[in-house]
């Protein structure tokens, strides 16, 4: 499968573990079979977009943050900033602060 479809299963997956879900529950959530959702995570299927938006919605993520960073140049996949914004985007908004502040931190003390 394309590498998209590969790079949106896995922002599903993430999004999907932070919020505490199982792929049955987001299934339910977004009217899709459970094998279905496994397939998407996995890459293995060719999402429409009409259900890319149901598990989008479902997981209370805009189509846009989904989509974000897509398409990036194609040795932009070693780019550590780029590494950092995927692991980063897969944690929930609490998660995201703290580790933002411990980068802060990191960086006040290396410049002291």
């Amino acid at each position: 499968m394309s590498d998209i479809a590969k790079i949106i299963g896995q922002r599903i997956r993430n999004y999907r573990t932070g919020l505490g879900l199982s792929q049955e529950r987001l299934a339910e959530l977004s009217g899709c079979h459970p094998t279905y959702i496994g397939q998407l995570e996995r890459g293995e299927k060719n999402a429409t977009l009409e259900s890319i938006e149901k598990v989008a919605a479902a997981l209370h993520v805009s189509l846009s943050v989904l989509f974000e960073k897509l398409g990036a140049e194609e040795g932009a996949k070693n780019s550590i900033p780029l590494l950092c914004y995927e692991l980063l985007s897969s944690k929930p908004r609490e998660e995201q602060e703290q580790l933002f502040c411990i980068l802060q931190q990191m960086e006040k003390y290396r410049n002291k």
